[in-house]
């Protein structure tokens, strides 16, 4: 029994210092997007973006669904940095969210997103247009 619980105690640490260094080699990047998002009831958004990471620019798309109360359309110029990245690809994704929101004119917004591969997107920046949303939505980032 003392062996089985030695074996143990050795494979938890053995674990725990895996997801240590795991966690100590992602890195983290810049970014750059524009979403165009519109809808009524059913919303759609596309736009583009750029990653920059260890130095160099990669060219981002994205696309996206809206359903529940959507309606109007907005631009969003956002920027800020994505973290708990290993390579360019970690980017590149879904990201879901649940929430509501609104802009008439110009506003202001903040958003933290993760997606499956574990990326963290910690964006700020500016919408303009008119749109209202109570909503589940999905965002897909991906590379040229």
């Amino acid at each position: 029994m003392r062996v089985m619980s030695g074996f143990r105690s050795i494979l938890v640490a053995l674990a725990m210092v895996l997801v240590a260094v795991s966690a100590a080699s992602a890195d983290s990047g810049r970014i750059a997007i524009t979403i165009y998002k519109g809808g009524w009831i059913i919303g759609g958004s596309g736009g583009s973006g750029t990653l920059t990471f260890n130095g160099r620019k990669y060219r981002l798309s994205i696309g996206g669904l809206s359903a529940g109360l959507v309606f109007g359309a907005s631009k969003a110029n956002l920027h800020g940095r994505v973290r708990n990245i290993r390579r360019p690809s970690d980017v590149a994704g879904v990201y879901g969210a649940a929430g509501a929101g609104g802009a008439v004119g110009r506003g202001a917004g903040l958003i933290v997103l993760r997606n499956e591969k574990g990326a963290v997107l910690e964006l700020q920046g500016r919408q303009v247009g008119l749109i209202a949303n109570l909503d589940l939505s999905g965002l897909v980032l991906s590379l040229n």
